[in-house]
């Protein structure tokens, strides 16, 4: 079984880690949708650098994350987006959705 998670950092900043797949995503959408309505800030970052390996799961969970922020009023980037997930992203032409810093 894979293990990943989600949890904050720095203020505002939720730090994803470990292999985002079909056995891990469900979960962390849970638990990153919960983090992001009860953070008090009015922006939000998406820390990937702990990200081993990711599917289309972990970029799906990216957008999810980025509606839950949006929805909540709350400015969203993106930080060290891993490169299968950019690959994958590049394919689904989604590229231009991620504000990294």
């Amino acid at each position: 079984m894979s293990e990943a998670a989600v949890r904050l950092g720095a203020p505002g900043e939720l730090q994803l880690t470990g292999v985002l797949d079909y056995s891990t995503g469900p979960a962390l959408r849970k638990q990153g949708a919960a983090l992001i309505s009860s953070s008090e800030l009015s922006s939000v970052v998406l820390d990937c650098s702990g990200v081993e390996k990711s599917s289309s799961v972990g970029l799906a969970l990216l957008l999810a994350f980025m509606r839950d922020a949006r929805d909540a009023g709350k400015s969203v980037s993106v930080r060290a987006m891993p490169e299968d997930m950019r690959k994958i992203a590049q394919v689904s032409e989604l590229t231009e959705l991620f504000n990294e810093h």
